[in-house]
């Protein structure tokens, strides 16, 4: 029986993106081994039928001694167990997971699911970060990307020259578990952002547009965030901003769900103004399974997505004025016509992102690496 790893820098992450790919793994007669962080989601990834190994990852810091811990740890691991290919997602488990296997002749397969703020900015930090990205992107042996601008990116710039690289629709999405579900027609629009509440995402650019909307709508028209706040990221929205817009009545925070298709079926139209290099947003698949419009920007991952005017519209990144406008024109819709164009969503993440693709890519992948042993 041939051993898979697969590991990201949360056990939430796992789970909540990957449950669907472990359990077909383990399906087709692999033993699969869960790394990743200590967190309340590791006893849910065992009782998929995998094994949880812990590991401390400091998912957004920049501490050269706790990663060198990290690549330490994930070295140790592949050298105790055999293990036959490794499944990396996210930055460092891409970079320090591909070293450490790579040093124990273990082959992996890794998903470049955005490029996030490496190639946004030119600190030391994002330098030294695509550094580690061509010297550990080069010992893999397959990468996954998910939108062509960032394999092209990879590519010109020599990040990786030598390892065969293919496109995935984002993570896919679980068709029967996100269903058509319209909104009920109450005479409010409902606006719903899923993310991690980070400024990055365009969260103050929802929060210019909220506040214009409100003022001009009132209880017509709600805004919603949902998602992690107080991340360990440069960029995180705080308390006490979050609780200064509710108090000034302009968004409504939900916190955190593990039933995000509960929140999803409630609204009108998904939202995300991000101008983050994005993969492809999650919460932008799940919605448009469900049957709702997006208004995202016009931006890497993002655009993927939406066809403009048809199911949805792009506003330029950074630009509360154009989200605002976006907005507007869903606020004006007649119910029916927002349903229609939710309609047209569903059909677009049925044809496009259907979580099957990814799932059987990965089952191909590991079958190539496994024959070239």
């Amino acid at each position: 029986m041939a051993t898979i790893a697969i590991s990201a820098n949360t056990s939430w992450y796992l789970y909540n993106f990957r449950k669907n790919t472990i359990l077909a793994l383990i399906e087709h007669g692999y033993q699969v081994l869960a790394i990743a962080p200590k967190d309340e989601y590791s006893l849910k990834l065992s009782e998929l039928g995998c094994e949880f190994i812990p590991i401390n990852i400091d998912q957004g810091g920049t501490n050269p001694v706790r990663d060198i811990h990290t690549f330490y740890n994930f070295y140790q691991i592949y050298k105790v167990r055999n293990i036959n290919v490794a499944l990396n997602f996210t930055p460092k488990n891409n970079i320090y997971s591909t070293l450490a296997a790579a040093f124990n002749c273990t082959k992996s397969i890794n998903n470049i699911a955005g490029l996030g703020v490496l190639f946004i900015n030119e600190s030391i930090t994002s330098k030294i970060a695509r550094f580690l990205y061509k010297i550990s992107q080069s010992k893999a042996s397959k990468l996954f990307f998910q939108n062509e601008e960032d394999r092209k990116l990879f590519l010109e710039k020599k990040i990786t020259t030598n390892v065969p690289t293919d496109r995935l629709p984002g993570s896919g999405v679980d068709l029967s578990r996100f269903t058509l579900t319209p909104a009920p027609d109450d005479n409010k629009v409902i606006f719903l952002l899923i993310a991690r509440m980070l400024y990055d995402k365009g969260i103050q650019q929802y929060v210019d547009a909220a506040r214009t909307l409100k003022h001009k709508y009132g209880d017509n028209v709600e805004l919603c965030l949902l998602g992690f706040l107080d991340v360990n990221n440069p960029s995180a929205v705080s308390s006490k901003d979050m609780n200064s817009w509710g108090a000034e009545g302009i968004i409504n925070y939900l916190g955190v769900s593990d039933n995000v298709e509960q929140v999803i079926a409630k609204a009108d139209c998904m939202v995300l103004p991000s101008y983050y290099r994005e993969g492809v947003p999650k919460s932008l698949l799940e919605a448009g399974a469900m049957g709702k419009p997006i208004v995202t920007t016009d931006n890497v991952g993002c655009r993927e997505t939406v066809d403009d005017g048809i199911n949805g519209y792009l506003c330029e990144p950074r630009s509360s004025v154009s989200l605002t406008e976006k907005l507007e024109l869903i606020i004006n819709m007649t119910h029916q016509q927002r349903l229609d164009m939710g309609q047209r969503s569903r059909l677009k993440i049925q044809n496009e992102f259907d979580e099957k693709i990814v799932i059987q890519k990965y089952l191909d992948a590991i079958e190539e690496c496994i024959a070239q042993e």
